[in-house]
């Protein structure tokens, strides 16, 4: 394996990533020669520690909290999608130069499309969060032209400069902000973005965004459903969490990478069965 192109992930803390076993995986299954490793980066010490990896050999890198931010300011270049989040996961090195990508949006549109089998367009979505897991959300979400987006926060006026944002990418469809308890009607698809779930909390939905045919999913995942999850199934809607989103996001940065697509169903499989 001397020769094996060499990857990983930069993140604090960074134990707990399961994207090495996803990535090793992804290179069996498409006979890709690579190594992949996680890397902890001090607190301070991110930027540092990248370049360090590059110039040492290193051809990518994923990158997660607390560091998205910094990975997007550390680029030299970036794609329309990275631009458009913010925040960077996927960085490739090359020639000298580091050019961020992110990935998370099309992971979860992924997730919802292929893997749920729900299609996006043409129906009402409800996105929760304006942060940075939202906003990596918007583009790749508006591409697939939903009839309405509407953004719910805690704190409306982050809502609205999100959609302020996106507002000339959104084509023929609604997009629209509003606090949490003041969405209304019924919704295809949820979306929580917030992190509510890491602390067992609940944003303030009113029961009624819910319905029988309603998918809702939460970007978080565990051994057990989120606080959000049992409260969606709990008036009617279809649950999932962000499992599928995480192998979905390191299929695309591999794509990114190696300029292959490997299958996820088998590894998707393989992690939900061992949480």
């Amino acid at each position: 394996m001397s020769g094996a192109a060499r990857y990983c992930v930069f993140g604090n803390p960074i134990a707990h990533s399961k994207s090495p076993d996803i990535h090793a995986a992804f290179a069996a299954q498409t006979g890709q020669d690579l190594v992949y490793e996680r890397r902890l980066a001090a607190l301070d010490g991110f930027a540092a520690a990248a370049r360090q990896f590059a110039a040492a050999g290193g051809r990518g890198a994923n990158v997660t909290l607390p560091f998205k931010l910094e990975a997007c300011a550390l680029a030299t270049a970036l794609t329309m999608r990275a631009q458009a989040a913010g925040a960077v996961n996927t960085l490739s090195f090359s020639d000298g130069e580091i050019h961020g990508d992110n990935t998370d949006g099309d992971g979860l549109v992924a997730d919802i499309v292929r893997n749920a089998g729900v299609a996006i367009a043409g129906k009402r979505v409800l996105l929760l969060g304006a942060g940075g897991a939202a906003r990596g959300a918007m583009l790749p979400l508006l591409e697939q032209r939903p009839a309405e987006l509407s953004v719910a926060n805690r704190t409306q006026a982050k809502a609205d400069a999100l959609v302020r944002q996106f507002a000339p990418l959104a084509g023929a469809g609604r997009l629209q902000a509003c606090a949490f308890d003041a969405a209304g009607g019924v919704y295809d698809i949820v979306i929580n973005a917030t992190s509510a779930s890491l602390g067992g909390a609940l944003p303030p939905l009113a029961p009624g965004v819910f319905g029988r045919d309603t998918l809702a999913l939460d970007m978080m995942y565990g051994a057990r459903p989120t606080v959000f999850m049992d409260f969606a199934a709990g008036h009617g809607a279809q649950v999932r969490d962000g499992l599928g989103m995480l192998v979905e996001q390191a299929a695309e940065a591999f794509l990114v990478w190696r300029g292959v697509r490997p299958d996820t169903g088998a590894v998707l499989a393989s992690l939900r069965a061992a949480l």
